[in-house]
């Protein structure tokens, strides 16, 4: 059976899939994430001023997505681990609030399925 155009580019989007080449959501990691609250807790326990300290500059030198963090999971773990070695006492799905803040405004990783851009 064949679809009609409109039809073959309506239902992947409708399903959630984008057509190759179609801009992907950038939170697909972290769908249930607050990024309100994401933000609130990076200013609140200042970690530009921990990167700074660490890589020199304003920090922002330490979001490569080309090194050690190359995926999502890899991005959440690191959060999970800053939050152990301060002890901030992040729950879980703060940590992911977070990602979700790095994703978007730093890392921007593809879906999974995807080619990188």
């Amino acid at each position: 059976m064949k679809l009609p155009l409109f039809a073959a580019l309506a239902l992947p989007l409708l399903s959630g899939l984008a057509p190759a080449g179609a801009q992907t959501p950038p939170l697909h990691r972290y769908p249930d994430a607050d990024l309100a609250l994401g933000e609130k807790l990076i200013r609140e326990h200042d970690c530009s001023a921990c990167h700074a300290r660490k890589v020199g500059g304003d920090g922002t030198a330490i979001y490569r997505p080309q090194g050690r963090i190359n995926t999502p999971g890899a991005l959440r773990g690191m959060v999970d681990y800053c939050s152990t070695e301060l002890n901030l006492g992040l729950f879980p799905e703060e940590v992911s609030s977070v990602a979700a803040v790095l994703q978007r405004d730093h890392y921007r990783f593809p879906a999974q399925g995807t080619a990188p851009k």
